[in-house]
Formats: structure tokens, sequence, C-alpha cells
């Protein structure tokens, strides 16, 4: 957590973090080089620089898979934890990467021309009305710019000014430029390839992200009913379904999904998003007597919903009451920072 802006948080973790991504990218792209240019049928051959394009080209669109997969996963799983803590860093990786494959893609079809390098991308193809002639280079334009927004914005500077609604709806930009990005490699790259490898890998990625996502959604979904008991009331859930430390998650009819947290005999429900950049509170735990949002640590107490001193993020919070063995929430926020008397577990006579 932080009360200023910074580039990266390069804690030891970060470090060794960054550094095996390096490591990774840098032994991908070797073997990938390596094995397709020992790998070429007799009288057929590859440039050096076609090979290197085709490998940065894959582990761009391997990783954005990647990337896409971390949420749904560490919905399902802590041991994807890490990987959604460090998601900034991959992302930008993903971006750089997908910079030296565009480069190389101009100064290869483009670079040698008379005409303009970028003057000949985008007015070299202008067969709109064909699905097979089709500029495929357009469609990689599009993702690339989509991912250069994204890094561009990446840092807090541009959470704080934009605000953590505007920011995180800019960068679910990506989903569209992975969209982008397939039908970039299907009306291209796929249209000269005799083998179905690359097709079958491309529909596998897209079918493994829209059912991971899906079993993602069905999962939340099992953890927020928000049935009325009362006017203004939600059940939560039994008191013997909560985890100590741990949230439950509800989604009113109207406004933010609301965390409703157990700790220490006592309930809390807070907003279940984070003021830094829209992270699932209820998602994470509380530590040291904070909520702590699962993605970068941003912490708030749950009986006011303000970050301890010196930070000064607040969050809206909710009255709480025990009904019948059972943990209700008033759907009404009460304005961020509001002090709310916690739920007794052994007060279970509250009205």
């Amino acid at each position: 957590m932080s009360h200023d802006y910074k580039m990266v948080g390069w804690t030891p973790f970060k470090k060794r973090y960054d550094l095996f991504v390096g490591l990774g990218v840098l032994l991908y792209l070797v073997l990938f080089f390596v094995g397709t240019m020992a790998g070429q049928p007799a009288g057929e051959s590859l440039h050096p620089l076609q090979t290197m394009l085709r490998a940065t080209g894959t582990l761009a669109f391997i990783l954005l898979t990647f990337i896409l997969s971390i949420g749904p996963l560490a919905r399902l799983t802590d041991r994807a934890k890490p990987f959604l803590y460090n998601r900034r860093h991959l992302g930008v990786t993903t971006f750089l990467i997908a910079l030296v494959h565009a480069g190389l893609v101009v100064l290869w079809y483009h670079g040698f021309s008379e005409t303009n390098a970028f003057v000949s991308l985008f007015a070299s193809n202008p067969r709109y009305d064909s699905l097979q002639g089709f500029p495929f280079e357009l469609l990689g334009v599009g993702a690339f710019f989509i991912l250069f927004v994204m890094a561009a914005t990446s840092h807090d500077f541009w959470n704080a000014n934009l605000g953590p609604g505007f920011w995180k709806a800019l960068h679910m930009g990506v989903y569209i430029a992975y969209a982008l990005l397939v039908g970039h490699v299907m009306l291209g790259f796929i249209q000269d390839e005799t083998s179905m490898t690359y097709t079958a890998l491309i529909a596998g990625a897209s079918a493994w992200l829209v059912m991971i996502h899906l079993i993602a959604s069905g999962r939340v979904k099992t953890t927020q009913p928000a049935d009325d008991l009362e006017q203004g009331w939600l059940t939560v859930a039994p008191i013997a379904d909560f985890e100590d430390g741990r949230a439950k998650i509800v989604t009113p009819a109207e406004g933010e999904r609301i965390a409703v947290f157990l700790y220490d005999g006592k309930i809390s429900a807070v907003s279940n998003v984070c003021r830094h950049q829209g992270g699932p509170l209820g998602e994470g735990r509380i530590i040291d007597g904070c909520i702590t949002c699962p993605w970068h640590g941003f912490q708030y107490r749950p009986e006011d919903g303000q970050s301890p001193a010196p930070f000064t993020e607040k969050i809206a919070t909710y009255d709480v009451k025990i009904h019948a063995d059972s943990v209700l929430v008033r759907a009404l926020p009460n304005p961020p920072g509001t002090q709310v008397t916690p739920a007794l577990i052994q007060d279970r006579s509250r009205a």
C-alpha cells in the first residue's frame, strides 16, 4: 500500500518474480527459434527475422491468455494469488513483447517499400470485403493500441487521476484486445498454415478462457444470495458458513457488491470495491485487523472503511445485524469512512 506514486514496488518477491518472468521469456524465444529453424522441411527455409516474428507473436498471445486466466483462477484457488498480485508486471512484459513483434512486422513486410512503412501498413490491403484477404494487420494494430494504452496507464498516477471506476473500465479493454488478436491470427497467419496445430491452439485457448470465466462466475454467484428478509435488508449467510477473517459477498439490486467479514467474533460490512484499482476486497482477508485487498495490499479497517494512517482512502460501510443465526446487511451504503458498530456473534437477539 502506498500514499505516493511508485512505478513498481520492488519487493524481494517481485524481484524474483520478474527475474523468473524474464528468464522464461528468454528461454521460450530461444527454444522456439532453435526448434523452428531446425525443424524446417527439406527444401524450405525461414528467414531468422521471420522466425523471431513468429516467436514474439505466439509468446504475446500465450502471455495474454495467461493474464486473462489469472483473475478467475484466483477466485478458484489461492495458489493463483501470487500471479494476481503481480499481474501488472506481466501485462507490461506482454506489451513489450508485442512491441517487438509489431516492429518486426513493420520492418519485414513494409520496411523495404518505397512507400512510408506506416502508410504501407494501413493502405496496402483494402480488401475489407474478402474474408480470406481481409487486412488482418489492422486487427493487430487495434490490439496493440489497446495494450499500449493499458501499459501507459498502469502507473498509480493514472489510477488516482482517472478514478478507479473509469480506470478499471479502461483496462477491461484487454478483452477487446484479445478478440482482435484472435481475429488477427485466424485471418492472417493461420491462412497460410497447412497444419491444424495453430488453429487448435487458438481455439483451445479461447475455449479455455470462456470456460474458466463461466466457472468462476458461477462460484461467485453461489456465495452471494440476496433474498430480502424485510425492506432494505439482505440475507448474507448463516453464521456457521462464515470463515474467520474472510468475507461473504452479496449483490444488492442496485449499487456495488458488499463484502461482509467475520473477524474476532464480530461482523462488519464494506464495499467490495477497493479504492486503488477496483480490486475485490471480499476475496481478500483481514490481516493485522485490516481488510487487505488481494490485488495490491491496500488496507481498510472493517468497522469504518478507512485506511490506517498515514493513508487516506475510504470506502462505504453498511449496517449489519444477526437474526435467527443468520447475518443480514442493509443494502443502503453509508458514506465512505462512516463508523458502524459491528454485529457481535454472541448477541444473536439483535433486531
